[in-house]
């Protein structure tokens, strides 16, 4: 028993790797879009209409296709050498390059030596730098109409899951963007479908309104009693009554504001030496004022 199970184990891992390495993965760089016949579409930098072919860069780096061959003929591989040099040819991550099948190499690197011809099928091949290795190839079928391309639904998702080829015709001619767009917002069209005529959003916008000016409203009057009440503490600080000005530490002695007084008066007529910007008031450690003393008013006779 212990050696079958072993042999069914083996037999089935060898079995999910075969599956695995057969399995067919999307290439590096896809030919991800094909018009062949351009009446009413994209036009080229000379202001002119030919098919074209779109290359979507299939990983999360940049790739640089300078080098690079494009081809409609299995037989001939390196029918056009995509320019080296270019910075164009740089496709960065999940993006797109353009190439115009006009025949008219000589207009630029993405002007391709050959057409694509409308009255059969057009096989398209993209080769490596040595023209062995096959990166992704091709094949639009016949009887194409205009201005209507053929490519993958997803950019770069050539085959399903199942290695089934997902080339189709496109809803949407998109060149050098995703296949794959948006034309209507789902949650747009479920609100339109459960609200037909808007009373649900009128009455929601107007409770926003009216909350935010309510909340606005409660915020400048809080604002403002704290501010009050600011204003008050400190006015108590600093109070003037009939009997002169007092502080919370007590009234302030007419000796005090004589020296405030005069202080100032120096100040103003720029009597100060020094610190003139500065007044520096120091207390007398006495129990009496000098400057009321009766013993200054009075005159000494003079000493025989």
């Amino acid at each position: 028993m212990n050696k079958l199970s072993s042999y069914a184990i083996l037999f089935l891992a060898l079995f999910s790797f075969t599956n695995c390495s057969n399995r067919i993965s999307n290439p590096p760089l896809v030919i991800n879009e094909v018009l062949v016949i351009n009446e009413e579409n994209f036009v080229d930098d000379y202001g002119r209409r030919s098919g074209w072919i779109e290359i979507f860069n299939n990983t999360a780096k940049t790739q640089d296709i300078g080098g690079y061959y494009l081809t409609n003929d299995k037989s001939d591989p390196k029918k056009y050498p995509i320019p080296k040099g270019d910075v164009l040819t740089k496709i960065a991550p999940h993006h797109h390059v353009l190439f115009w099948a006009n025949n008219k190499p000589y207009q630029g690197t993405f002007h391709i030596s050959f057409e694509l011809d409308p009255d059969r099928e057009n096989y398209i091949a993209l080769f490596n730098e040595s023209g062995e290795k096959m990166i992704d190839e091709v094949t639009i079928p016949n009887g194409q109409l205009a201005d209507q391309s053929w490519g993958y639904k997803m950019d770069g998702e050539k085959y399903a899951q199942d290695g089934t080829l997902l080339l189709t015709l496109l809803d949407k001619v998109t060149p050098s963007t995703n296949n794959f767009t948006l034309d209507k917002n789902e949650k747009v069209e479920k609100f339109r479908q459960n609200d037909k005529f808007g009373a649900s959003m009128t009455i929601t916008s107007m409770l926003v309104v009216f909350g935010a000016l309510i909340l606005l409203y409660l915020v400048f009057r809080t604002s403002g009693k704290v501010s009050s009440k600011l204003k008050q503490k400190k006015g108590e600080r600093l109070s003037i009554s009939k009997e002169g000005v007092t502080t919370s530490s007590g009234p302030i002695s007419g000796e005090v504001l004589t020296a405030i007084f005069m202080a100032l008066h120096e100040d103003q007529n720029e009597i100060h030496d020094f610190e003139n910007t500065t007044l520096t008031f120091s207390s007398v450690n006495k129990n009496y004022s000098p400057w009321n003393s009766k013993i200054y008013g009075l005159r000494e006779l003079p000493r025989r």
